[in-house]
């Protein structure tokens, strides 16, 4: 599987914006001591997810208490979206406003505590599997129609899914184009609709209203893959190709009106959409309105200020800063108009195993590495909580294991550590640990070398420069032992973190396989767990492997799972935090009265 963009770009901004990102929160928490129990911050987080019903899916969305139609909701952010056609959509920002306007078979109906479930969008339910997921059928919905009126229909679907295919919508998804091929090319496979020839594995029923996926591999979570912004329904008369980015058509309950590229998008009620065809959003305000431009640290004096048109504006996706964080968690009205929660994923620092041959060694390594002091650097348990799994808590099956216990000594255990280098005969191995150039992980350096060497390790430090640390760390004969990374997935089950990082088959330059764990038993199991049919026994299969790998081979240091603070003004209403794009829930935002 080739790398994620969006969990590239994920991670990469953490890397080279990590002073703004990691340090953007403080000690304050109501989390318990030692981090270990609840998340820090949150006044509600489960972060679970289940497949829902046909009646989960049938419309319309249920109400927010207190929310009325009308006015209009702002959003600050630094960039400007850089896709608007769903199938050039990956980076998590992007598909945020997608949910005002694009909608596809499936998609995340997401309640006020944070749980979540798999339901049809435009489909009647979560679809239908036969074949152990080599074959998908799904049934769309009545009255679904785009926003100048005309029928939204299967030929639409699939039209969606065959744009995948083209030459100008490389920046988009390939999961389910290498599901249906069996091959990470399918572009030489099938070049798009555009001279005319339809995917024979894509099979649509207009009377019927069915569209039916057959994939040359079983794809048992393949309606978690189609809930991706990627899978979007585009108009197949609508089409612009190209010129489609910049004006794209919707079907949600949102079009877009105008957009100044780098300065500001306007989004007005679509007429056409029709509440009863949805369950997941709300559509409360008239319009949204979104200025590009103003960074973190303006935004939030912006909304710290609370005045004229910013009462109705939200963070929409750059966090509190850090020179903001303890005047706005310590002031209880300010408090009171923030929301928070965990980002999607892990990060972690990856042990290269064809380095560090000895199991003992790199158990020691776990045992030793500081996350308490790493985590008060980044600030203190707001700051995110300790992982200690591959599997972070918005994943299907995840079991909190503590394989190290590392919960009870989050501060190292250096004489643990020292117990394994001396059976392991390697005491005063040196370990050479890369990490990206940056104010934070100057810091964490400092107290990871001074941790590595009370376990009685030769600690070697290299800093890298942040705009190619992936680069360098991403080749395979590359000349360190323990390399600083991050990955957030692209659905929540256990596919999407597992296989790319420790799949052999995802060892190569600029592949993400960091670790370089090539074991059998590991890439079978990752094939097995793939096709186990029921989400929740695929959950339990996710688990254990993540349980077993780290217990028997150890082949990272699992660090945070990372917490993000908004601001937003007091005439907002519905602000909560969005469980897989780690940006506001636009479509459930309202304007007090």
């Amino acid at each position: 599987m080739s790398l994620s963009r969006r969990n590239f770009v994920i991670a990469t901004s953490v890397a080279a914006g990590g002073s703004m990102v990691l340090s953007a929160c403080s000690s304050g928490s109501t989390a318990k001591k030692g981090g270990g129990a609840g998340h820090g911050g949150a006044d509600k987080y489960t972060g679970s997810v289940v497949v829902g019903t046909k009646a989960d899916s049938t419309g319309p969305a249920p109400e927010l208490p207190g929310a009325k139609k009308g006015g209009t909701i702002r959003g600050l952010a630094p960039d400007d979206f850089s896709h608007l056609d769903p199938q050039r959509v990956y980076f998590s920002w992007n598909s945020a406003v997608g949910d005002l306007y694009v909608r596809g078979l499936t998609g995340y109906k997401i309640a006020s505590d944070g749980t979540m479930k798999l339901v049809g969008d435009l489909a009647t339910d979560a679809g239908t599997m036969a074949d152990g997921g080599k074959t998908w059928t799904f049934t769309l919905k009545d009255g679904l129609k785009w926003e100048d009126g005309k029928e939204l229909t299967v030929e639409d679907v699939r039209h969606g899914i065959e744009r995948g295919f083209a030459s100008f919508t490389t920046e988009g998804a390939g999961y389910v184009q290498g599901a249906l091929f069996g091959t990470s090319a399918f572009r030489s496979k099938y070049k798009g609709p555009y001279g005319g020839k339809h995917l024979d594995l894509v099979v649509t029923d207009a009377k019927a209203k069915t569209i039916t996926l057959k994939l040359a591999e079983a794809r048992p979570d393949l309606n978690f893959t189609l809930a991706m912004t990627s899978y979007g329904a585009v108009p197949v008369k609508g089409d612009t190709k190209e010129k489609y980015d910049k004006d794209p058509m919707s079907c949600g309950p949102y079009r877009i009106k105008a957009h100044s590229v780098d300065k500001s998008m306007t989004l007005v009620r679509n007429p056409h959409w029709d509440p009863n065809t949805d369950s997941i959003r709300n559509a409360y305000p008239d319009s949204f309105v979104y200025e590009f431009g103003p960074e973190s640290l303006q935004a939030a004096d912006r909304l710290i200020a609370d005045d004229g048109d910013d009462k109705y504006a939200v963070m929409a996706y750059s966090g509190v800063p850090a020179e903001r964080i303890q005047k706005v968690l310590t002031d209880p009205e300010l408090k009171k108009r923030t929301f928070n929660g965990l980002l999607s994923g892990l990060y972690y620092y990856a042990i290269n195993t064809k380095r560090v041959t000895d199991l003992k060694v790199r158990q020691a390594l776990i045992h030793a590495w500081p996350l308490e002091q790493i985590r008060k650097i980044y600030g203190g348990p707001s700051a995110g909580d300790y992982a200690t799994s591959i599997l972070s808590p918005d994943i299907v099956g995840y079991a909190k294991d503590d394989v190290y216990g590392k919960l009870k000594k989050p501060q190292g255990d250096p004489e643990a550590a020292k117990k394994l280098l001396k059976e392991a005969g390697k005491e005063g191995q040196k370990i050479v640990y890369a990490f990206p150039i940056g104010n934070t992980y100057n810091k964490t350096k400092v107290v990871i070398e001074n941790a590595l060497k009370a376990a009685g390790f030769d600690p070697v430090i290299k800093p890298l420069d942040s705009t190619s640390y992936y680069d360098q760390v991403q080749q395979i004969d590359n000349q360190f032992d323990v390399m600083w990374f991050g990955w957030s997935p692209d659905w929540p089950t256990g596919y999407t973190l597992v296989q790319p990082l420790f799949d052999g088959a995802a060892i190569g330059d600029k592949l993400n396989n960091v670790s370089q764990l090539n074991v059998d038993w590991v890439n079978e199991a990752i094939k097995k767990n793939v096709t186990v049919a029921d989400a929740n026994e695929a959950g339990k299969a996710w688990a254990a492997l993540d349980k077993r790998i780290m217990t028997e081979e150890a082949p990272i240091i699992p660090e945070t799972f990372q917490r993000r603070f908004y601001l937003y003004g007091e005439k907002v209403g519905g602000a909560m935090f969005h469980p897989l794009w780690s940006s506001a829930v636009f479509y459930k935002l309202f304007v007090k009265a």
